[in-house]
């Protein structure tokens, strides 16, 4: 059942407004103790169980980055596709792995293949797979620290995915489902509350990577948020107040449905901890348990609904964006993009150029392979910009128009005026002025938690940080750099109103050439 119009909008209303950034000051709601003495440890252990080895050598592939994330579904591939024991470790390896390792004030630090809000990496992957060449059926951990699987249950488990999604034909039909998880701590530790809503955020900018790899070579791929949380918590081993079920990830294709599975014994596997002790957070854990769906006919009901968008009423007269030349787009494959992305830490002040926005809103806004975020291309959210240097482009506000690849204007300024104003709303960031666009996502919150339950706050954020996780990859394809940054929630929609009146914020992400000095 999906819940009433009246109580799906109070927790997640209880939450937004408690998680707000404000300009004036911080406070206990988003500011987490920070104590170095229980900073968390930034990836799960299991030191009980053998590694099993991943190939660590992987050859690009021969697609373009740019197109791959615009056609990151995979579906060219005809008949049965399974992946092996190579294909798992890089499907792992781009999506959660160890790209880079710095040492810095004595300390070292391992940068993963995806953004997380301040590098403290607090997602997990799991893999639940039939027999696959190289990798017997079972349920596995990916380790980070050691790109290593480790085997938690031994066996075929697909059906009780299968089970858990209400019958989703994807599921049903892959020898591999990714799922990905959330160890809220992990973040809480320095954004307190607000870690939430990087659940998502650091979820969303991560699944790219996963599903244009997978297009590159020729693996389906389709991206399922209706399941029943506790089900497949119990069958990875999770406790789902500490460690959110955020989204799966079905891989391949058969053409049997998988055999039944076996019996679901309890699994609690010794595992070291992250910190010597760990704060409580309980209005995560309760917006949280507010957003699960209990049982696989709850989530085929959840994933039939028609997903409810508001758009802005179109008003004035909008600016065409230039076509790209496919011929002339980088050739770089995603691979490289990936290991060459990072997350910006100055801008120079050069402006890019109105073919460079064009690819970066079209290459990206080209929808998902999914099951519950419809087919619009920036799903649950809308695009508004702040163009600060863009050639060709007056400086100002502007609310992108997915339909007409178009921006329509909302008002113009002068660069000085409108560097200022992007510097503020990013909370007072010297990277959203020194940025050449700064883009916000927006949602209108009411038409979808009344068609989608407080669970629909999930599709909100995870559909703008989707395609700021393309964002990110295709700035970098194009030699540019990009950088997610947090905001001030009423003041940005204050600024974009009142065309943006009654939204929420979901993601900030800005664009521009990096600094290089």
């Amino acid at each position: 059942m999906i819940p009433t119009v009246a109580a799906a909008g109070s927790t997640i209303r209880r939450y937004q407004r408690a998680t707000d950034h404000a300009a004036d000051g911080l406070d206990a709601q988003y500011v987490g103790s920070m104590d170095p003495d229980i900073r968390p440890r930034p990836d799960k252990r299991y030191p009980t169980l053998l590694p099993i080895p991943l190939p660590g050598e992987f050859a690009p592939s021969s697609v373009r980055a740019l197109d791959a994330l615009a056609n990151d579904s995979g579906d060219g591939a005809s008949g049965q596709v399974v992946p092996d024991l190579a294909a798992v470790a890089r499907l792992c390896f781009y999506t959660d792995g160890i790209t880079r390792r710095l040492r810095r004030g004595g300390r070292e630090f391992a940068f993963r293949a995806a953004p997380c809000t301040g590098a403290l990496y607090h997602t997990e992957l799991y893999l639940v797979c039939g027999d696959l060449p190289g990798l017997a059926a079972g349920v596995y951990h990916y380790g980070v620290h050691d790109h290593a699987l480790r085997q938690l249950r031994s066996g075929d488990f697909r059906a009780a995915l299968t089970e858990a999604t209400g019958g989703e034909a994807a599921v049903a039909q892959a020898p591999l489902v990714l799922v990905t998880t959330s160890v809220f701590w992990r973040n809480a530790w320095k954004y307190a509350n607000r870690a939430y809503r990087h659940t998502y955020w650091d979820t969303g900018t991560m699944l790219p990577n996963t599903l244009a790899v997978a297009a590159a070579h020729g693996i389906p791929a389709r991206l399922v948020l209706a399941f029943a949380d506790r089900a497949v918590a119990d069958l990875i081993g999770v406790d789902l107040d500490g460690e959110g079920v955020i989204s799966l990830v079905a891989l391949g294709r058969v053409g049997a449905t998988p055999p039944p599975a076996p019996p679901i014994a309890p699994l609690d596997p010794p595992t070291d901890p992250y910190s010597v002790r760990e704060n409580d957070y309980p209005l995560i854990r309760e917006t949280h348990r507010a957003t699960l769906l209990s049982t696989g006919a709850e989530a085929a009901a959840w994933r039939s609904v028609a997903p409810a968008v508001a758009r802005p009423i179109p008003i004035g007269s909008p600016i065409a964006l230039p076509p790209s030349d496919p011929a002339a787009l980088p050739p770089d494959p995603i691979e490289t993009v990936i290991l060459r992305r990072g997350s910006s830490r100055r801008f120079a002040r050069d402006p890019i150029d109105l073919g460079q926005l064009s690819i970066l809103l079209d290459r990206t806004t080209s929808g998902f392979p999914s099951d519950a975020l419809g087919s619009d291309g920036v799903p649950f959210n809308n695009l508004y910009l702040l163009a600060n240097a863009v050639d060709g482009l007056p400086p100002g506000a502007y609310v992108y128009r997915r339909e007409h690849h178009a921006l329509e204007p909302i008002r113009q300024m002068p660069e000085a005026a409108a560097r200022q104003r992007a510097h503020h709303l990013a909370w007072d960031q010297d990277l959203g002025g020194d940025a050449a666009v700064n883009v916000y996502f927006l949602a209108d919150l009411d038409p979808i938690l009344a068609a989608h339950g407080e669970r629909g706050y999930r599709l909100a954020q995870l559909g703008a940080a989707l395609v700021a996780g393309r964002m990110y990859l295709a700035a970098y394809a194009l030699g540019l750099g990009a950088t997610g940054l947090t905001f001030l929630d009423d003041e940005t929609v204050g600024f974009f109103s009142p065309r943006a009146a009654a939204s929420i914020v979901t993601f900030l992400i800005a664009a521009g050439h990096p600094a290089t000095s």
